[in-house]
């Protein structure tokens, strides 16, 4: 899988992060539920989070649907989160697990309008769990029953639709099923009204006799075969959530037509040098809606419009792996000097972990933590090193979590740089990486680190240490937090120090700690496996 460095679009791609357009108007809200004409109605299910961006967009993209279909429509939404104990907790905090209880207690009571409801409180999801009472009034709902089942059996009602959800697998919100399959289609109106309308077998509820037809749009995607980690089919069916009518034609740099292509984009564009890219031609104009879901992120580069995937393969240079001398130098692969940063040509450095990390990444903090258990196990037979994911724009540096992360970047550096000793700087990082929110100075204190050194440093030297570390990060195509280095050679996802400890005494037998029970789960990924994390890999 191509890793999309740090692009704004990639992540938005990933996650279904297009905003939910309206309906056309020959798809326009109905007033009037619709009754039931079908044998069997479509069973539709949501698994999401009352907070999440993401979950609240289909959300709003489905009601218009769902208003209008009626009980054509078997329409379910479940909750996703975790309980621990008597505690159920989900990613967006408190307000989310009350917004939740709000929604499933509102379909207890009315369940023939708890979706407008939801629809009324998505307009300002991030109170969904005080709005649920005048959302509740505005649609007709008891909201005085809607609050005595909360405070009954609400808590009841959430850990079973965490179950559920659990129990589906869901664990990005939204997860979509339409008849018991995994949805794929487009997450906006017309597309869950198509998609819907094409399940029924026989007849169809009138409305579905009124879906405009798609409009053509023609991609290319420019990649090279040659390149292990620059396939970007994966894209071509989230795009088509955004485009209806997409056709992409493939384009291969090593063909006659991929060494023209790139010529002619050269030509257009001196500054165009690397690929993976995708390639809109003037059709895309005729999508005025698709094209402004992703306007930002195109540019003009001659007839096209294209598309910034933060592609960083060089097809004309040197490739470190395949025992060719592609640019026809006399070097080949690792004797190549653009070839030493690469994963492939890194010398082996045993007992050597690396941590790449967002400072305010839920997953990057706990792996921090992680990572402070682990070193205080391992001591002098582990040499740790933290790296920070991020991106550098001619000197300005952002990060996926924005300033407020970038500042603390900032400092953490900057502990790195003037506390390595011992790796003390793992304590001031813990300390941090427990409390966002709290004064960072209170972890100076409370960790032996001298507050004044950290600011001057902040002040003289933080930007160009900061650059440095987001440059390993870029080098390595390394974009997921947390992401940890083994020996300098190979990549794998952790988030507890018995995890951390199995790789790695895998890697670096015999020694002493390996010994010891460190907390957590044993692990759950080989070696350059996946698992939870901010951004793309």
């Amino acid at each position: 899988m191509y890793r999309l460095a740090l692009s704004s679009l990639a992540l938005a791609l990933a996650f279904g992060c297009q905003n939910a357009s309206k309906l056309d108007h020959s798809t326009g809200t109905s007033t009037v539920r619709a009754a039931r004409v079908v044998k069997q109605p479509a069973k539709l299910e949501f698994y999401v989070m009352s907070k999440c961006p993401y979950g609240v967009q289909v959300e709003q993209a489905v009601a218009p649907v769902l208003d209008k279909l009626g009980d054509n429509v078997d329409f379910h939404v479940a909750f996703i989160g975790q309980k621990q104990g008597d505690q159920l907790t989900s990613m967006h905090g408190p307000g989310e697990v009350t917004g939740d209880i709000a929604q499933l207690c509102a379909r207890e009571i009315a369940p023939d309008k708890y979706v407008k409801m939801i629809d009324c409180q998505d307009k300002d999801p991030g109170h969904v769990d005080t709005n649920w009472q005048d959302c509740g009034k505005q649609v007709g709902i008891d909201t005085g029953a809607v609050k005595a089942c909360m405070d009954s059996k609400g808590q009841q009602l959430l850990a079973a639709s965490f179950a559920e959800s659990d129990q589906r697998g869901a664990t990005g919100s939204p997860t979509i099923y339409l008849n018991g399959k995994p949805y794929e289609g487009g997450r906006k109106p017309n597309d869950f009204l198509k998609a819907i309308c094409n399940s029924y077998d026989g007849t169809k509820p009138a409305d579905c006799n009124s879906i405009p037809a798609a409009i053509p749009v023609n991609a290319t995607f420019f990649s090279d075969a040659r390149c292990k980690e620059c396939n970007i089919d994966r894209l071509e069916g989230q795009l088509a959530s955004i485009f209806d009518g997409i056709k992409v034609k493939k384009v291969d740099y090593m063909s006659p037509e991929g060494k023209a292509l790139y010529a002619e984009l050269q030509k257009a564009d001196p500054t165009f040098k690397t690929l993976p890219a995708i390639l809109f031609d003037k059709s895309i104009d005729n999508d005025k809606d698709g094209k402004g879901q992703i306007a930002r992120y195109l540019h003009p580069i001659g007839s096209y419009q294209s598309v910034a995937l933060g592609g960083s393969f060089d097809p004309t240079a040197e490739i470190c792996d395949n025992k060719v001398d592609d640019d026809g130098d006399g070097k080949t692969d690792c004797d190549q000097a653009s070839c030493k940063e690469a994963m492939v040509c890194r010398p082996e450095i045993k007992k050597s972990l690396d941590l790449f990390v967002m400072s305010h990444c839920p997953y990057g903090t706990k792996a921090m933590l992680a990572v402070k258990d682990f070193s205080d196990a391992f001591g002098k037979d582990a040499t740790v090193n933290i790296h920070y994911i991020g991106d550098n724009a001619n000197g300005q540096l952002s990060s996926m979590h924005g300033p407020d992360e970038v500042t603390d970047d900032l400092r953490e550096v900057c502990a790195i740089q003037h506390y390595g000793d011992n790796e003390k700087f793992l304590d001031f990082l813990a300390c941090r990486s427990k409390d966002l929110k709290a004064d960072w100075k209170d972890c100076t204190g409370k960790t032996g680190i001298d507050a004044n050194v950290i600011q001057t440093c902040v002040d003289k030297e933080a930007n160009t240490l900061l650059a440095s570390s987001f440059d390993v990060s870029k080098k390595l195509a390394i974009a997921a937090s947390p992401t940890f280095l083994l020996n300098n050679r190979e990549t794998f996802n952790a988030q507890d120090a018995a995890d951390i400890a199995a790789h790695y005494c895998k890697a670096n037998p015999g020694l002493p700690a390996c010994a010891k029970q460190l907390s957590g789960a044993a692990p759950t990924q080989a070696p350059g496996g996946g698992g939870a994390a901010c951004g793309t890999n």
